[in-house]
């Protein structure tokens, strides 16, 4: 016979809602028949206390789904990003890219000069070289640090060329040189440490100082001094948390081109700060004018110790999809950013490191073919400078090197245009001459000077002339803006 029920249980509740901290949104009145257990002091006396056991577990598992699906109404999915990220400004230059796509893609006809990519075909006997490690089956992983065949013949490059000794395990290969200059910078500063970074400057260098936690220090060269660093002035600038100096010669975007004289200057300046290490961005040295010539930081007295030469294969050998560079130093530097990249995206390709070696047997700084491609460079370089000297207002310092020019337009801010607007920054004339002329521009403010934007003249002397053509043709119609009336 089933037990009777003593009066005990008459006033039992579970938990009331009540009794529980309110979610914003919750709907208690929607659980309320599942949050309270009451019982008749006249039960069925039939009514056994297995059977309320599993009512109550029953009633129980409802309320827990019932909350369950309560709570998921009102749970949103936490979609905020790291600090590193949210620190970090896109590429400009990445950004123009994808808008030209998006144009050409519709069917507008635009001229592109914002890109860093050579119009050239990579040399036969490079791509030759990639062909046939496909076809031999040289498709597997390499060691991560790059093949030992590569990394030797980067040795004797940097000997023959550059000056600075190496040898391979002081080689790390990569994915380009933007990657080994991220992996340098993540090696060897700590947060709140400062990179200082002359202006002009690459896109990317400030914001490679942001991934890792460091603070970009901006030290302003004008047009006057050919954009060019002024020793004087980075010494008032470095501070006991000054970590990482990072030049860039050839520069992109201006084309400037440090002296030997020069570059000693900063050497000594260097050297009086034991924490002050350098990232010399050595990727365009073979796409440089004489009389002017290369100098690798690393090759000053004192500096070798202290510098980290970053290099890659894109630009002087037309190898931009290849995705190779690679970073040369002192082991203990060397070794960290080898470590990070065995943590990321090991090893670059297998192809690509069998082209390099193809690259680098071409000769001394690319032998014929590269002598070729930087012949093509200068005469579109003196084209560009003609022609816009011939411009009224427009100030220009002329690239030694690399295959852009880096105009000041600042003259021509503050001008009215009908039906665009008014035109007060690079960024504005850059988008006033897509909209005129289809010609699609890098405004000087994501290097750091505002004054400026950048043509890179990396396509054919043909497509040079049609667009200053039609720059020419959108500036002249530029007008001043009409008197403010008192």
């Amino acid at each position: 016979m089933a037990a009777r029920i003593s009066p005990i249980f008459s006033t039992c509740t579970t938990k009331s809602v009540n009794d529980v901290s309110p979610v914003p949104g919750f709907d208690s009145q929607r659980i309320t028949k599942y949050t309270t257990i009451s019982f008749s002091s006249h039960l069925n006396a039939n009514l056994s206390t297995k059977s309320l056991e599993t009512r109550r577990r029953r009633q129980k598992q409802n309320y827990s789904k019932l909350v369950i699906e309560c709570y998921s109404d009102q749970m949103k999915l936490d979609t905020s990003l790291g600090p590193r990220v949210n620190s970090v400004n896109p590429s400009k230059t990445v950004a123009l890219i994808d808008e030209t796509a998006a144009l050409l893609e519709a069917g507008v006809p635009v001229i592109r000069l914002a890109t860093g990519e050579s119009d050239f075909d990579t040399p036969a006997v490079i791509a030759e070289a990639g062909i046939n490690a496909i076809r031999e089956g040289y498709t597997r992983y390499t060691s991560n640090a790059g093949t030992l065949e590569l990394r030797t013949a980067i040795c004797k490059k940097l000997k023959e060329e550059n000056h600075i000794s190496y040898t391979p395990d002081e080689i790390v290969v990569s994915n380009g040189a933007k990657q080994s200059t991220l992996q340098a910078v993540l090696a060897v500063c700590s947060p709140g440490d400062e990179v200082i970074i002359p202006a002009p400057f690459w896109v990317s260098y400030p914001e490679l100082a942001r991934l890792a936690d460091a603070t970009p220090v901006i030290i302003p060269a004008s047009i006057s001094e050919n954009f060019l660093l002024d020793p004087k002035l980075l010494e008032s600038k470095l501070t006991p948390k000054s970590r990482l100096l990072i030049l860039c010669s050839p520069c992109n975007p201006t084309g400037a081109v440090y002296p030997r004289k020069l570059l000693e200057e900063i050497a000594r300046v260097v050297a009086k700060h034991p924490r002050l290490l350098v990232v010399s961005d050595e990727t365009y040295e073979h796409i440089i004018f004489s009389p002017a010539t290369h100098t690798s930081f690393a090759s000053l007295p004192g500096m070798w110790e202290r510098t980290l030469t970053v290099n890659g294969f894109s630009k002087a050998f037309a190898m931009t999809g290849w995705r190779l560079g690679y970073i040369a130093g002192p082991k203990h530097f060397v070794a960290a950013t080898g470590k990070i990249q065995s943590q990321s995206t090991s090893g670059a390709s297998s192809i690509s490191q069998k082209a390099a070696v193809a690259a680098l047997g071409m000769g001394y700084a690319g032998g014929e073919a590269v002598s070729h491609m930087v012949k093509a460079f200068r005469e579109r370089r003196d084209f560009l400078v003609k022609a816009f000297r011939e411009l009224n207002g427009v100030k220009i310092s002329e690239p030694q090197g690399a295959f852009y020019i880096f105009l000041d337009f600042s003259n021509y801010y503050g001008m009215e245009v009908d039906g665009f607007g008014l035109i007060n920054d690079s960024e504005s004339l850059c988008r006033y001459l897509l909209q005129k002329c289809q010609v699609v521009l890098v405004p000087g403010d994501a290097f750091g000077d505002d004054n400026c934007i950048r043509i890179s003249y990396a396509t054919s002397l043909s497509t040079l002339q049609t667009a200053v053509d039609r720059i020419k043709k959108a500036i002249v119609t530029l007008k001043p803006p009409p008197p403010i009336s008192l």
